[in-house]
């Protein structure tokens, strides 16, 4: 029968059958989120080949498939997910309920509700609920590209391990796992706090003041891990390990580590662990947006941590830097993915027209004489240089048009340093060296216009030209400091992932936490408040008109 049907193309409604109803109306109440709609096609194509016959039921009963899949359903929170959206705990009542069905119709909404609940959630697991597509948006399952409904029928129907067909879609990456282990700790702390709110001081709590709170504070430091527990403390005065713990906790929450207790530190320590755990859980989100394999180990700059790490073979920090990113306000570092293909040694400073307009021509209407003092000149769209003294009336009413730009020559003062590297991008957004190395002893780093700026470009340099022999550090360094612009194409580009993650669990498993800057994480919680069928997001960044060629 399935062969005839196949043969004169039948729709999944003309077989008849209670299963290819359901699946045909893209709804079935007794999931909590009824509308599949969004998966309907795939669910087709899952059950059209076998004509709609039950996938997780024989006779009456789940098969050892299905029994195992139930319990990674009701398990998905230490994925850092809701159980409840794979209808978690509503499975036991519907297993035992099959052992009493009399009707078709029972057995196959159980099926199709299960093969839904999956596809779910090997679809979430695999590359996150609501990627918006900047890295990667498609199924690759190890050495294979199977589509959804192919991994579900091929692998996990007749699965003889089915956790471990399952743990093979998740990121091969050791940060995802540190994550999902922290996860779980701060789920427990999280569950088992005290209500334990540290008073609020007008004034800072220096090291070596009495301090009423301090045993208070010292439990807290203690169950968060920054505090040894065998740390001997002075009830009632704050000093010794107590300050060396208060540093240790800034430096994890982004904060200045100078052992005050003001008023951002106590913030931070009275923060509700259960924020701590959304955090992780968001970041969980964002690491599954993060492609399974790349062509090269990457760089990574994650905004809120202010942090640049280039990976090694094992995906393994191999170098980490401080940035310093756009502004939270007004110029948003994007979140984006390129490819880096150009090292520039003194590079010029091409101003944007935003810049331009907003910066350079006010100084320039108080002092005509502002760019020959700072080393800039002006230009026409093809780079050719008009003035690089005084500007006449002639000049500034071209500037003011956007007729003729402003570009800084190259040397210690330009404003990208002495190096750039490009990774071409519709963001016109880059990494360099900067002067103004003073901003990265700030614990908060968003000064920018967009771009991103390196503490350690010379280091970055080697690591980037590391394939190259001949660009020997002592050649770099030469390059930075010599007298000509030089422009080094990449043999193989390197990927860079500009990335946004408010959680960071490092090599060691020590959990860091920082700041919302750019509201993402307020975004991406509320859209995923909305449950199934999610819809496209893509996280906001710049501001209208953005060029950012800092």
């Amino acid at each position: 029968m399935l062969i005839f049907l196949l043969a004169v193309g039948l729709s999944a409604a003309d077989t008849g059958s209670p299963l290819s109803a359901l699946v045909d109306s893209g709804h079935l109440s007794d999931l909590r989120w009824p509308d599949f709609s969004d998966y309907r096609p795939r669910v087709q194509s899952f059950y059209e080949p076998t004509g709609y016959s039950l996938a997780w039921i024989r006779g009456s009963t789940v098969t050892p498939q299905a029994a195992a899949i139930i319990e990674v359903l009701k398990a998905a929170d230490s994925q850092g997910l809701n159980a409840e959206d794979y209808d978690g705990s509503r499975w036991a009542d519907r297993v035992a309920g099959l052992g009493r069905a009399t009707a078709d119709s029972t057995l196959a909404r159980f099926d199709l509700a299960l093969t839904v609940s999956l596809m779910r959630y090997v679809s979430d697991v695999h590359l996150g609920r609501v990627n918006p597509g900047l890295y990667h948006a498609t199924f690759d399952f190890g050495d294979s590209k199977d589509d959804l409904p192919g991994f579900v029928r091929k692998r996990l129907v007749d699965a003889t391990d089915v956790n471990a067909a399952l743990a093979g879609i998740e990121p091969p990456y050791e940060g995802y796992h540190r994550t999902k282990v922290a996860l779980q700790k701060y789920i427990a702390l999280a569950r088992d706090r005290q209500n334990d709110l540290l008073p609020i001081k007008k004034k800072p709590v220096d090291p070596k003041s009495p301090y009423a709170a301090a045993e208070q504070l010292a439990g807290m430091l203690r169950r968060l891990g920054d505090l040894p527990a065998d740390a001997t403390i002075s009830p009632g005065v704050y000093q010794g390990p107590l300050v060396e713990a208060v540093k240790h906790f800034q430096t994890r929450h982004g904060l200045d580590p100078d052992g005050r207790l003001g008023q951002g530190t106590i913030a931070q320590l009275n923060t509700p662990l259960s924020f701590r755990v959304r955090q992780l859980q968001l970041t969980l989100e964002r690491w599954r947006w993060v492609p399974h394999r790349y062509s090269r180990p990457p760089i990574v700059v994650n905004i809120p941590e202010f942090q640049l790490r280039a990976l090694n073979e094992s995906y393994l920090t191999e170098l980490d830097m401080k940035v310093v990113v756009g502004k939270a306000y007004h110029h948003q570092t994007p979140v984006f993915a390129a490819e880096m293909r150009y090292v520039v040694f003194r590079p010029y400073w091409n101003v944007p027209l935003s810049i331009q307009h907003a910066e350079l021509i006010p100084k320039l209407n108080r002092d005509r004489s502002y760019l020959a003092k700072n080393g800039f000149e002006v230009v026409t769209p093809q780079d050719q240089v008009v003035t690089s003294g005084i500007v006449d009336d002639g000049v500034m009413a071209q500037l003011r048009s956007g007729r003729l730009w402003i570009r800084q020559t190259p040397g210690p003062k330009n404003s990208l340093g002495l190096v750039k590297f490009l990774f071409p991008n519709e963001h016109d957004v880059y990494l360099h060296d900067t002067p103004a190395t003073e901003l990265f002893s700030r614990s908060r780093r968003d000064f920018s216009h967009g771009c991103i700026r390196v503490e350690k470009p010379e280091q970055l340099a080697a690591w980037v030209l590391r394939d190259k022999p001949e660009w020997t550090p002592e050649r770099i360094h030469d390059a930075m400091h010599g007298n000509e612009t030089i422009r080094v194409t990449l043999d193989t580009p390197i990927p860079v992932l500009i990335v946004y993650a408010t959680a960071v669990v490092l090599d060691h498993g020590e959990v860091r936490f920082f700041d919302d800057i750019y509201g993402q994480d307020a975004q991406l919680e509320e859209l995923l408040s909305k449950g199934y069928p999610y819809p496209g997001w893509k996280p906001t960044s710049g501001g209208p008109g953005l060029r950012p060629r800092e």
